[in-house]
């Protein structure tokens, strides 16, 4: 199956069928070449008003459907994308940068994630409730109607499919706002696949465009839950439209994550674990190790090991399939991530490895004796830059790791496991990693960050995806008219 070679979808949104989008189309650039792959079509907020009006027709037929034929659809999805994962894994490759391995992850748990919604479907969605009167109480659990999805362009199948799946296995429609950036990936690959799994028209419009369609998907009356992933900056102010219009919005948002190293671990298989935290996907990932925290009686050698990986990273085009890092996403990126790397050795710290860039490829860079207050380590960089900063005592390694607005996910290395999981105790965050890096994430686990990272676990998991993405009813049920003193 040819998914993506029909000329239907180029340059084109998906409303009911393939439309021309009103502001007009944009290229489809590939990172790490410079290359045109295509066009894709672009929307405006009329068509963010239209697609919902749409979506909202037609969304109560499907919520009416026996649970059956929403899992089928969903099943058929999944099925889908094992079936065509080498076609849109070199998309994802091609468009985001990604080296193949990361492809392929995405095309697995894509799939996953739609198994998990079949089964979403046929879960209990209600609870028999106790009453003090003669009545049946029960509280259930009914779509919202239609749900906005607003993705980023990291991960772009992952983190728009892991609410677009579960939101129509539980009936509602759905409005996709990908990153223009990776809108085939993140968008096209999506409306595609749905569309051959026989997913009715209406159900799932795709709408690339910027701040302003998001703004209006956000604030339209009849999206009343959005599910956002994308920067903290940009998550705030998702936030504050939504409490306007008093809607419920689900955040999955930046991090700064620590990795605690203690001085009980190997040290070049610490450093190993450490290097795919920071390096995984060029460090464009909310979850990457951006910090490594790491008792002073081994820091130096950790920060040794640590530089002589970075600096056998093969680097550079992912399609040839011979590096392990490709490009960052653009310029601005890029950018963004020389200029924190360069005030910072400014700062005083020391450059291990890294801190250059040919084009877009920026090589995996350590730095230690990293002032507290530099870019790299008070900021969410989103690059391939470890900082490694140390300490002296459990004490001040959790006050260390504690020591930011984000609450994403943390990672411990250490032999004695209790030791490791009494620290965790101490440093609030959504993600806790034992003996591994801070990246993972699994269709099957409520996913999800505190403080400046999101609003706690909204993904993953059948009672998340309820709670995020329907209603709760309270129904009582009296098999007569009771009597009142009026």
């Amino acid at each position: 199956m040819g998914l993506l070679d029909e000329a239907s979808w180029v340059g084109r949104i998906k409303l009911l069928e393939w439309a021309n989008g009103r502001a007009g189309s944009r290229a489809v650039t590939e990172p790490a070449t410079g290359a045109e792959l295509g066009q894709v079509g672009m929307a405006t907020p009329q068509d963010v008003a239209d697609a919902v009006e749409t979506s909202a027709r037609a969304q109560p037929e499907w919520a009416r459907l026996p649970y059956t034929e929403r899992a089928a659809v969903l099943r058929r999805a999944g099925e889908l994308f094992e079936q065509t994962a080498e076609e849109v894994g070199d998309w994802i490759v091609r468009e985001t940068g990604s080296i193949p391995g990361k492809a392929a992850f995405e095309t697995h748990t894509a799939a996953q994630e739609c198994f998990e919604a079949a089964a979403l479907a046929s879960y209990p969605y209600g609870q028999l409730l106790r009453s003090a009167q003669p009545r049946l109480s029960l509280a259930r659990h009914l779509p919202v109607g239609v749900v906005g999805v607003i993705s980023p362009f990291n991960v772009p199948i992952v983190l728009a499919i892991r609410a677009v799946a579960p939101a129509l296995a539980l009936g509602n429609a759905v409005v996709l706002k990908p990153d223009p950036r990776t809108a085939v990936s993140g968008g096209v690959v999506l409306a595609r696949i749905f569309e051959e799994a026989g997913l009715p028209a209406g159900l799932l419009t795709v709408l690339p465009g910027g701040a302003d369609v998001g703004e209006a998907l956000v604030t339209h009356p009849r999206v009343p839950v959005i599910a956002f992933t994308g920067s903290t900056r940009g998550g705030r102010a998702v936030a504050r439209a939504a409490a306007e219009h008093l809607k419920r919005v689900h955040l999955e948002l930046g991090g700064n994550s620590a990795m605690i190293v203690l001085d009980d671990v190997d040290i070049d298989r610490a450093a190993s674990v450490g290097a795919w935290g920071s390096f995984f996907h060029q460090g464009q990932v909310c979850m990457a190790t951006a910090r490594h925290l790491v008792h002073e009686s081994v820091a130096d050698a950790y920060a040794e090991a640590l530089a002589a990986r970075a600096e056998k990273v093969p680097v550079g085009d992912p399609a040839s399939g011979t590096v392990l890092m490709g490009p960052v996403i653009d310029t601005v990126q890029r950018d963004a991530i020389h200029a924190a790397v360069t005030e910072t050795i400014d700062a005083g710290a020391r450059l291990r490895a890294g801190g250059t860039y040919d084009g877009l490829f920026y090589r995996p860079t350590v730095l230690d004796a990293v002032p507290l207050d530099s870019p790299v380590y008070a900021t969410e960089v989103f690059g391939p830059v470890a900082p490694v900063v140390t300490f002296t005592s459990l004490d001040e390694a959790a006050e260390l790791a504690l020591g930011t607005e984000y609450g994403l996910s943390l990672g411990i290395l250490t032999r004695d496991v209790t030791k490791g999981l009494e620290l965790a105790e101490r440093i609030p965050t959504g993600l806790v990693h034992i003996n591994d890096q801070t990246i993972n994430d699994e269709a099957v686990v409520p996913f999800g960050g505190l403080g400046a990272s999101g609003t706690g676990s909204r993904h993953g998991g059948h009672e998340a995806n309820l709670e995020a993405f329907t209603e709760t009813q309270w129904v009582t049920v009296r098999g007569d008219l009771p009597s009142y003193p009026f």
